[in-house]
């Protein structure tokens, strides 16, 4: 049976991971209690011992705003722990599957990302991000390198948990309405992911199928169209809020500065991943109605 490492299994994307991956193989699931993966001697060593098939990372240094003070920190998890992994692969024959971002782009242009737009990110952590995916490619390894944004689910910190508290405890409050995107669920991250593992486990030409891809949901909005929908669809599923989707306002970025910049345009476009594996990703307001549910449940929500 093939066997499956899983670094960063605590976030958004390994916690689904640790749901859909078992199908596929046996699944070990590497945490920090496991092995510091800022060690990366430990790393190295740990992939000795378990000799995995395939490596799976959803680690990743994500505080975009402190990695403007700390980037080194950032470049150890999203860049030179990243090269450990494809070299490892690279040299064992095993495929490695690596989560990038939208922020790798500058958010300039008036289209869609595609895969083959070149890198140009605005901050430490986009730039951090960038250089793993470099290492990827430069090891020659096997991969699925699979560029998201906008992730949310009913675990952890995101967007549409932050909104939702908002919205149980303020009558109003604002949104910015000139960044865009595609709100995209973990678990289609993680299905997806499966499914592309399964095709390609299954392939007489699997190295064909290395390669980057945009996996994001289908269609896009802004911050502010996200946050209206996630309460208009909140309180018709009968969550309780001190406010409703007219109680937003849009602003505009400038009015609520951080210390990273953030691309206006995060936009990828997800064809190459559709035809490639011959997946058919819905929009992004599908899932929506699923998590929000899901996060209605929690008691801890609006804390």
């Amino acid at each position: 049976m093939r066997k499956i490492v899983l670094f960063g299994s605590n976030g958004q994307v390994g916690w689904e991971l640790q749901r859909s991956l078992p199908l596929l193989g046996n699944l070990v699931v590497c945490d920090r209690s496991k092995v510091d993966l800022s060690d990366l001697d430990a790393v190295s060593a740990y992939l000795r011992q378990e000799r995995p098939d395939i490596i799976v990372n959803a680690a990743a240094y994500n505080a975009v705003d402190l990695a403007e003070s700390f980037e080194e920190d950032a470049q150890k998890i999203n860049c030179y722990l990243v090269k450990v992994l494809a070299e490892y692969a690279a040299v064992n024959n095993a495929w490695l599957v690596h989560y990038s971002t939208d922020y790798v782009f500058n958010g300039e242009s008036n289209l869609p990302y595609t895969e083959a737009d070149a890198p140009n990110p605005l901050n430490a952590y986009g730039r951090s991000k960038a250089q793993g995916e470099h290492a990827v490619v430069a090891s020659g390894c096997n991969h699925l390198l699979l560029r998201t944004s906008w992730i949310y689910s009913a675990r952890g910190r995101n967007f549409a948990k932050t909104i939702l508290r908002l919205a149980a405890t303020k009558t109003s409050f604002s949104v910015v309405d000139d960044q865009t995107g595609a709100p995209t669920s973990a678990s289609l991250v993680a299905d997806i992911t499966a499914l592309c593992l399964y095709r390609i486990l299954n392939s007489t030409n699997s190295e064909n199928l290395s390669g980057t891809y945009h996996v994001v949901a289908s269609g896009y909005a802004s911050w502010y169209e996200y946050a209206r929908y996630l309460v208009s669809e909140a309180v018709s599923l009968g969550v309780h809020l001190n406010c409703t989707e007219h109680d937003i306002r849009a602003v505009s970025g400038s009015e609520y500065p951080t210390k990273a910049i953030r691309p206006k345009n995060s936009r990828l476009d997800n064809s190459k991943i559709q035809n490639a594996f011959n997946i058919n990703i819905p929009d992004w307001k599908i899932y929506i109605n699923r998590t929000l549910s899901d996060i209605a449940r929690q008691d801890d929500y609006v804390s």
